[in-house]
């Protein structure tokens, strides 16, 4: 970036795509190599256009970052530093990624690799940044849902680089938090596979009563709260009613493009070091495009401050022409949600191209060729060597010295008819040819009467420029020390523990969200763990809830929110004293936000990490343990045979439960009817009436849209008892406290053999046919289920 500004970043899908972005105006480029990167379906470059790319961008200026920002599985975070390796000798500028246990190796076998945090990783505050900054992570890439005043705060408490999206599609849900195109297609968002099931049309029907709260201090346990529907759809075509956005044809989940031109000073104002295009899946024109438009306002604003600071309608037009899915937004940079970045509409089936502009970008920046500036001074005196020396600038535009080459060729012959002339010198010379050169000076000094052949000439500019283009790549250059991931050699345990002799029966957990359903539990000696939601019942019980867990020979664990933001941060910090008080054995932290928050705090409670604290490999789980987490939970994606080559202590998988395919800022209850203030339970339906319901937690102001069928993996007990695991969790959402029983009986009957025994071992064979037949044909159990990845995984 230069000196002291602001750096303007671009998307490459592909080599061409990086080199419009280069001759628009771009400080820095990411782009994904062939392996582990977000965007599988762009044209990725091999190792050797990578090797090409990375030199092209420095001999420019030009930072190039590569995205290694996908989950990684044991065996592939093995096989990265081998495929970083020959981008680190080249000179790369960073890494841009996602998995944890990714960031443990490249700072192990690359110190001096800069390492930027992906917005995968869902940072959303100064609490993720600062765990980030001690890992050691230059830069954090924050949460799309992030307002000015929350990225302000990371950069004035925290000693991190910042970089934010400024334009190009926005996700419905948090990024690194949308399992919805996974448990769809198996098409997993985390592994640059995401189909884009929020680009589609759905419907939404409006469930009164919702999430029971059971907030009264009377409340008795086990009493069912209220669930009844309210018939038809809210807006559609049948109806006539609503505002739109239930309209059979409305994208409700479809965000309009993010574009903030006007946004520039704050951003910059607010310590935002580098503005993030998004758009590699776009083509080269629409990326030089962007960028153009980018650059000119960035320069505009450090020409002229705020005060001089303009925006012509005239370049949003443009950026509309390159791309239009239904109008553009400011995100969420000044409102926390809204129906305004919503995309409700369908995409207009045809637009009117500006074709004159189309041309003007290939012309410009796809067709043409980036040349930098050279200035030189050729020597030729009679009878001695003719010598060149070029100059040119230093490189990225951060970097004030200049490169400097001296070439020399034969000695200048006396002409013994016409000699040389300057002009016939300084043409030759002028000749770069392909070279990416263009002449911005060249001066001459000529001494008596000399001639040269023309080939003389020829080859020492050819070798002078390409000296100089060498000395400038070569700049960067890089050796490798001996690589080495710090993994434990895990092979075989698999194996070990398929023959059993890592079997282990793990502890039950249960997970409520309200107090609903505790009466059936309580009477449930395997059931040893019971989790409760802390938005699902009144702080003021937590101590109570507590007891009654100890009372009955239960550990008691608080769960926090999925996404930990200012209005969740104002929930605890209200209520501090009463968890302090709670008498808790435990509190399930889904974000690194809460780890941290809850150190700074003193909450000497124990830790355990969700599901989405994603653990895909043994050095995240490491990372995750030196971090104070003493349990985690298996991530979603992981099958039985990737569970299987990683230890099960102190890991935790999820057994049962509707599981949250989405997390998103935005509201669907507000976006449709208006806010409510209360949580309540609607449902979603798609294209094929699959009935997806949704969430609003108002304590956190956050959706969460839930898989239509519940995860079950009843039937699966038998190889879950030979991964060692800790515990298996149920976790229940919508289920009444007899679906809960029931589900929680079925379980017990599964790992333990029946209520009375808790050696699986004294199953007899007949018994446990039986059980399975119970298990499958038991009418009180949910009939429409699914074993999530457990048996298929991803990708």
């Amino acid at each position: 970036m230069r000196q002291g500004q602001v750096e303007v970043l671009a998307p490459a899908g592909s080599f061409e795509s990086m080199k419009a972005a280069i001759g628009a105006g771009a400080d820095g480029v990411y782009i994904g190599g062939s392996r582990f990167g977000a965007r599988a379906y762009a044209d990725n470059l091999d190792q050797e256009r990578m090797l090409e790319a990375i030199d092209y961008a420095h001999f420019h200026g030009v930072s190039l970052y590569m995205t290694v920002n996908t989950l990684m599985k044991e065996e592939e975070l093995r096989e990265l530093p081998h495929f970083l390796a020959p981008y680190y000798e080249q000179g790369l500028d960073g890494v841009i990624v996602q998995d944890l246990g990714a960031v443990s190796v490249i700072r192990r076998c690359f110190e001096d690799l800069p390492v930027h945090a992906s917005t995968q990783m869902t940072i959303t505050g100064v609490h993720g940044a600062r765990i980030l900054a001690d890992l050691g992570v230059k830069r954090v890439v924050t949460a799309r849902e992030l307002s000015l005043e929350e990225i302000r705060q990371i950069h004035e408490k925290v000693p991190i680089e910042i970089e934010c999206f400024v334009h190009g599609a926005l996700c419905y849900c948090y990024s690194g938090q949308c399992l919805l195109s996974s448990f769809i297609g198996g098409r997993s968002g985390n592994r640059g596979r995401c189909a884009q099931p929020c680009r589609l049309p759905y419907r939404v029907r409006e469930q009164e009563g919702g999430k029971a709260q059971n907030n009264g201090r009377d409340r008795a346990y086990g009493r069912a709260g209220s669930s009844r529907e309210r018939g038809g759809f809210k807006g559609d075509k049948a109806s006539g009613k609503g505002r739109g956005a239930g309209r059979e044809d409305s994208f409700l989940l479809s965000m309009k493009d993010l574009c903030t031109l006007d946004l520039i000073p704050d951003l910059i104002q607010a310590g935002v070091n580098s503005l993030k295009i998004e758009g590699r899946m776009k083509s080269p024109r629409y990326t030089a495009g962007v960028v153009r438009i980018y650059r000119k306002y960035v320069d505009q604003y450090y020409a002229q401050g705020k005060k001089g600071y303009r925006v012509d309608p005239a370049d949003k037009k443009e950026l509309l022409d390159l791309f239009d899915r239904g109008g553009l937004t400011e995100g969420y940079y000044r409102q926390h949600n809204g129906p305004d970045m919503i995309a409700v509409g369908k995409k207009p089936a045809f637009r009117q191209a500006d074709q004159r502009l189309f041309e003007e970008l290939d012309k410009l920046y796809v067709d043409g060729e980036k040349k930098e500036p050279v200035k030189g001074v050729l020597t030729v005196k009679e009878g001695q060597e003719i010598c060149l020396e070029l100059e040119m600038g230093g490189g990225r535009k951060d970097e004030k010295e200049p490169f400097k080459v001296t070439v020399r060729g034969p000695r200048a012959q006396t002409a013994r008819n016409q000699p040389m002339s300057r002009e016939q010198l300084e043409k030759q010379i002028r000749r770069a040819g392909d070279m990416p050169f263009v002449w911005e000076r060249l001066d001459i000094c000529l001494e008596g009467q000399v001639f040269l052949p023309v080939q003389a000439l020829n080859q020492l500019r050819r070798q002078g420029l390409e000296q100089l283009k060498d000395r400038v790549t070569n700049r960067y250059r890089r050796t490798s020390l001996p690589l080495s991931t710090g993994l434990a050699d895990e092979k075989g345990k698999e194996k070990e523990r398929e023959e059993g002799l890592g079997q282990k029966t793990p502890r039950l957990c249960v997970l409520l969200s309200s107090e609903e359903g505790m009466g059936k539990i309580l009477d449930v000696p395997q059931v040893l763990t019971v989790y409760m939601e802390a938005d699902g019942l009144d702080p003021k019980r937590w101590s109570m809830w507590a007891r009654d867990c100890h009372a009955h020979g239960k550990s008691a664990v608080l769960a926090m929110p999925v996404i930990f933001r200012t209005q969740a941060e104002r929930f605890f910090e209200a209520n501090l004293a009463a968890l302090f008080e709670a008498g808790l054995d435990g509190i399930l932290v889904r974000s690194l936000e809460e780890i941290e928050y809850l150190r700074r705090k003193g909450v000497k409670i124990p830790v355990y990490g969700d599901h989405n604290l994603y653990s895909f490999n043994s050095a995240a789980q490491d990372l995750l343990l030196r971090l104070g987490c003493k349990r985690t939970t298996f991530p979603l994606e992981l099958n039985s045979r990737e569970i299987g080559g990683l230890s099960g202590e102190k890991r935790e998988l999820i057994g049962y439960g509707f599981l949250p395919a989405m997390v998103s800022a935005q509201c669907v209850r507000k976006n449709i009817w208006g806010c409510s203030k209360k949580p309540e339970r609607l449902v979603m339906l798609d294209r094929i009436g699959k009935e997806l319901f949704v969430e609003n937690h108002c304590a956190y102001c956050y959706n969460i849209i839930y898989n239509p069928s519940p995860l079950r993996l009843l039937d699966e007990t038998k190889r879950i008892r030979k991964l060692g695991l800790e515990a298996v969790r149920l976790q229940f959402t919508k289920e009444s406290p007899q679906e809960i029983r029931q589900m929680v009986d079925a379980w017990v009957d599964g790992l333990y053999g029946g209520l009375g025994s808790e050696d699986p071992a004294l199953e007899t064979e007949d018994q446990g046919r039986k059980k399975r037949g119970r298990q499958e044909n038991d009418p009180g159990l949910p009939g429409d289920f699914t074993r999530g990845h457990f048996r298929r995984g991803v990708e």
